[in-house]
């Protein structure tokens, strides 16, 4: 992966971190010199094992982001125990399929709630303190279903769609603070939940991947960490697709 001096000693928020993606997008950043908060709503003991291997640079933070003042709360403690906020990475998300006949209202309630409506707490959050310092980087991590949509997924699809909206929308509103807003958009990828999934699934994603594997974790954060350094400065409202051409 590239290093990115200039991220030494800035300070991240990522959510969902406690495993897959968002685990391994946190110790990229740390890697690169990063402060990062690794935020989920798994037990903090899980949560503190995470952060072992950087004592002083990691700090696990418990927070439901469907909740507004834990959000609040927890933004407000990150900025407190590092001294400012300068990256947020939007990965928490969550998956209830169903066919749209089928689909209840706690399962479409609950993907929205988690994927859409907990990004835009985390994001309202982190704005104050991005505009008062002029300068930041968001990404949101929405998925390639948001572009296609997905036989089983329209609540999913639909809360990665929702997110895309909003970065565009945010990158348009912060742009004047120096702040960029852009979203990574990844494919299928081999994390310990996809891998249960039914060889006859995978074996169709397989073959959409025109570069004949599938996604790795790393492939994500290397297009994240390259987001938030500065030779992305001038990117923003962007939906980067990391998915090997799955989408084509």
């Amino acid at each position: 992966m590239a290093v990115y001096p200039e991220l030494s000693g800035r300070t991240a928020i990522v959510t969902g971190a406690a495993r897959g993606i968002g685990r391994t997008i946190s110790q990229a950043l740390v890697d690169q010199g990063c402060q990062v908060a690794f935020v989920d709503r798994v037990p903090k003991a899980q949560l503190e094992a995470e952060c072992r291997s950087a004592p002083g640079r990691a700090r696990a933070f418990v927070c439901d982001i469907r909740k507004p003042d834990d959000v609040e709360r927890v933004v407000r403690d990150v900025v407190s125990a590092f001294g400012g906020l300068h990256i947020v990475v939007n990965n928490a998300g969550i998956t209830a399929d169903g066919v749209l006949w089928k689909l209840t209202d706690t399962q479409w309630r609950d993907v929205l709630d988690t994927n859409l409506t907990g990004s835009f707490h985390i994001m309202r959050a982190a704005a104050p303190v991005m505009r008062a310092q002029q300068s930041g980087r968001i990404v949101n991590i929405s998925s390639i279903n948001a572009l296609r949509g997905k036989f089983g997924q329209s609540n999913y699809s639909a809360s990665k769609a929702g997110l895309i909206g909003l970065t565009i929308s945010a990158a348009r509103e912060l742009a004047r603070e120096k702040i960029t807003v852009n979203a990574v958009a990844p494919g299928f990828v081999e994390t310990d939940m996809t891998a249960s999934l039914p060889e006859p699934v995978l074996a169709q994603a397989r073959a959409e991947c025109l570069l004949g594997r599938f996604g790795r974790p790393a492939d994500i954060a290397a297009a994240v960490t390259f987001l938030c350094s500065d030779g992305a400065e001038h990117i923003t409202g962007v939906v980067l697709r990391v998915d090997g051409g799955q989408c084509l």
